[in-house]
């Protein structure tokens, strides 16, 4: 860690905000944006937080992401919600669908919305907190429109994106379920984080680009490419195929139908299932069942090199605690790619490093 530089999550906030703000986004949109990648990178989640803006800006300036923009409604039944995100920012678009998800499930007792055509949407477990500070619970399921990164269950090549799933559950007073996982073994970022790092991945995580089992990060990064494999093998596999249909087709955008188009773009689906545990008439068995359920769960004496067994969501909360206190890790490789991205808002970096303290 000598090389890394540890910043605390105001100033780097501060940092994003200024460059999303300097290549020409609201101080709302800017806003969304910085904060919504620097939580993903205090809950641990590096491969979805700031080290994004380097693509975010070569995105902006290659015309595939589209500033200022809000979510288009195209169908609206109450229940049933149709959305094209427009290439817009995904922190806009994700914030948007589910607000605008949210108030019609807390009035119909579920929404189904599909958001279709979003720029990258970045940590799904951000939306699925923001419907459970509603007091909704929520099921998501998003594809990546994008440079094919997985391959399938039995392949040798790249065929989809890391098509995420994500489920959150409410608890009174305590802290939420959140489950969240890419259906590749590892997120696409976290192997750009290797990358950056300079250290090699978990064997029998990827392969190169003839298809053979390797653990150097660079086929997942810069030409050939090799493919990252599915998680849970078929299994795994089995759900992003779902991911991909529900997220793509189902959500009113598309799917991955081959090969990259070149351009720097990421996409993303995202079909959400939004339910008023109250309005279901279930709120109060809700609320006592999954306390019941909990406390049993975590009762399991913790395997040999285990402290203790955890539901989804602890190790984010841990982090987010820890990286509050002591700053966000931003390796070397990150650091120079930000400033380099700054620059090319015309945010020299003098002004960058003084923002950032």
């Amino acid at each position: 860690m000598a090389d890394y530089r540890t910043i605390k999550a105001e100033p780097l906030t501060n940092v994003v905000r200024a460059i999303v703000k300097a290549g020409g986004s609201t101080d709302r949109e800017a806003e969304l944006v910085s904060t919504n990648l620097v939580e993903a990178n205090l809950r641990g989640h590096d491969s979805h937080g700031v080290g994004m803006i380097p693509r975010y800006v070569q995105s902006v300036t290659t015309g595939g992401l589209a500033l200022n923009q809000h979510v288009k409604i195209v169908l609206d039944t109450g229940p049933l919600l149709t959305l094209d995100g427009l290439t817009g920012y995904g922190q806009v678009m994700g914030y948007e669908a589910m607000e605008l998800g949210a108030e019609r499930a807390k009035r119909n007792g579920v929404c189904l919305v599909g958001l279709s055509n979003s720029h990258h949407i970045g940590r799904i477990g951000h939306w699925a907190e923001q419907c459970i500070d509603h007091g909704l619970v929520s099921i998501h399921f998003v594809n990546v429109i994008s440079r094919p990164i997985v391959a399938p269950w039995g392949g040798s090549d790249a065929r989809h994106g890391t098509n995420p799933f994500c489920v959150g559950i409410p608890r009174r007073g305590k802290a939420p379920i959140v489950l969240d996982f890419a259906t590749s073994r590892i997120a696409q970022g976290k192997t750009r984080v290797a990358h950056n790092k300079g250290v090699e991945l978990e064997p029998g995580t990827i392969i190169d680009n003839e298809g053979k089992p390797t653990t150097n990060p660079r086929y997942t990064v810069i030409p050939p490419h090799g493919a990252i494999l599915p998680f849970g093998e078929h299994k795994g596999s089995g759900l992003a195929l779902v991911c991909e249909i529900l997220g793509g087709a189902l959500s009113g955008g598309q799917v991955v139908k081959g090969p990259s188009d070149g351009k720097y773009n990421v996409l993303n689906g995202m079909l959400s299932i939004i339910i008023d545990p109250g309005k279901l008439g279930t709120g109060e068995n809700l609320a006592s069942e999954v306390e019941s359920f909990v406390a049993w769960h975590t009762a399991s004496p913790p395997a040999p090199g285990v402290d203790k067994v955890k539901i989804a969501g602890d190790p984010e909360r841990e982090t987010k605690k820890k990286r509050l206190a002591e700053g966000v890790p931003v390796d070397p490789t990150t650091w120079q790619e930000i400033l380099e991205a700054g620059k090319k808002f015309g945010l020299d970096q003098a002004a960058i490093e003084k923002i950032a303290g």
